[in-house]
């Protein structure tokens, strides 16, 4: 089988959904499947062609986001010819990758990490007008006829039926994680024991559905109210946009000295960073999944969650829910933390290699 990725993003980018698509593509080959990935050359270093563990990787070099939406319908229609199956993501992928099947007739599935429908609405950092744009853009994609909608955990398969998409066409397979890679790194950051300030961690990507406006206002309530107490927040610096007004709302209400901001680590210091950590906060008003929780759990982290969707899924070990989704939730939450008021479970796992077979099976069953 020949099967052709439309990925916004890919190795070398580092993140959760990145290192599923890298593992699943990788174990395809092995497996005797011819795979391409059309991706995004994100600086001129990269080379715009190379192959990797039998996997060809194709660069282009777009803009930003908007501009693959826009743009990768050309690339993609250079080489979709003598593929089997397109695979996509949401978002700014699945629009180029679906028109293209479409017009050269190939099947095509789509990885859906979030459905937000109505969300959109209330989330910050992001005007109304761009919130129409991406809410609108957002049900066009879920009405277009891809072969299959993947689903990465049932909270984003029920947000699936609940904004029009057919039973039928939805597939629920859970996102993977490298155990073995995690207990590695797990086993190499010898843990601190000296006394030290109660420290609060958020790390992850910049989105505007992460709860960053609650993180950032129940810090200014727990500086003044535990002045002893710390904030990491270790974070890309892009998009842009979103950071500086993070910087500038850090450096407004005077918490330069309160907050560690850190950004761009190898993976043997975040989890170093994480290690030496009361706890990972995830004050989410969404997920999908959530890599960030589960990578937490099996590193051992507590967790504080704002038990959004997909995260009543995926919690699991020590961890505490917030009452409310507010920065006084997260306060009372950070409180029972300090205080050692956990609640504890056996800890959930999403095996790697049981997300990839599943892919894999899914792709044979379509082509048939």
């Amino acid at each position: 089988m020949k099967i052709l990725f439309v990925l916004e993003n890919f190795y070398p980018n580092i993140g959760g959904v990145e290192t599923l698509f890298k593992s699943l593509t990788e174990q395809l080959v092995r497996e005797g499947h011819e795979v391409t990935v059309i991706t995004t050359r994100l600086e001129k270093e990269m080379p715009a062609e190379e192959m990797m563990n039998g996997v060809r990787i194709r660069r282009y070099p777009f803009f930003n986001r908007y501009t693959f939406t826009l743009f990768a319908v050309f690339p993609i229609m250079r080489h979709i010819r003598g593929f089997d199956i397109v695979h996509t993501t949401s978002y700014n992928a699945g629009l180029p990758a679906y028109i293209t099947s479409r017009i050269f007739r190939k099947k095509v599935v789509i990885t859906f990490h979030e459905v937000w429908g109505k969300l959109w609405f209330d989330l910050p950092y992001m005007g109304q007008i761009a919130k129409w744009g991406h809410y609108l853009f957002e049900q066009m994609l879920t009405r277009f006829r891809f072969d299959k909608f993947i689903a990465v955990s049932n909270s984003t398969a029920d947000s699936m039926r609940e904004n029009g998409i057919a039973e039928k066409r939805i597939a629920m397979i859970y996102n993977g994680l490298d155990y073995e890679r995690i207990e590695r790194l797990n086993n190499a950051v010898s843990k601190n024991n000296e006394k030290k300030s109660f420290t609060y961690t958020y790390y992850g990507r910049l989105g505007i559905s992460k709860g960053l406006d609650i993180l950032l206002d129940a810090a200014i309530l727990l500086q003044k109210k535990y002045p002893d107490t710390r904030l990491k927040i270790i974070i890309p610096k892009t998009p842009k946009p979103l950071f500086d007004k993070i910087i500038s709302y850090i450096k407004k209400h005077q918490l330069e000295d309160y907050i560690h901001l850190k950004h761009h680590l190898s993976s043997e210091t975040l989890v170093s960073e994480l290690k030496h950590s009361d706890c990972v906060v995830v004050p989410s008003y969404s997920e999908g999944f959530c890599y960030v929780a589960a990578e937490s759990i099996a590193l051992e982290v507590p967790v504080i969650s704002s038990d959004k969707k997909a995260l009543k899924e995926v919690i699991s070990g020590k961890y505490i829910r917030m009452n409310e989704l507010s920065a006084s939730g997260l306060l009372e939450a950070i409180e029972k933390a300090m205080e050692n008021e956990w609640e504890n479970t056996p800890i959930k796992k999403f095996e790697l290699k049981d997300t990839v077979q599943q892919y894999i099976d899914l792709y044979h069953n379509i082509g048939s």
